[in-house]
């Protein structure tokens, strides 16, 4: 399944698995990282987003969705990132 919001398109599959180099992340899959993740992993795996353009957009403010800054690092609530694919 192709998920498009205003923010952009994400592939979502029935199962998640390694396309070439690529992970395809499930609903189920993104539920499962938790209440909380990374920056890294919401930005870059889940949204699309590169790496350092996901941190760059967290410093800013602008991330796609809520990131807070605990310390050093960014947490990006899971419900907020399936609330911006409307999956929640």
């Amino acid at each position: 399944m192709t998920v498009t919001s205003g923010q952009g398109t994400v592939r979502l599959s029935a199962a998640r698995h390694d396309v070439g180099d690529r992970r395809v992340w499930t609903v189920q899959a993104v539920r499962d990282l938790g209440v909380t993740t990374d920056v890294e992993t919401a930005g870059g795996a889940v949204l699309g987003v590169g790496r350092s353009k996901a941190y760059e957009l967290a410093k800013i403010g602008e991330f796609p969705v809520r990131a807070v800054r605990i310390g050093r690092r960014y947490v990006v609530p899971v419900a907020a990132i399936l609330q911006l694919l409307d999956i929640e």
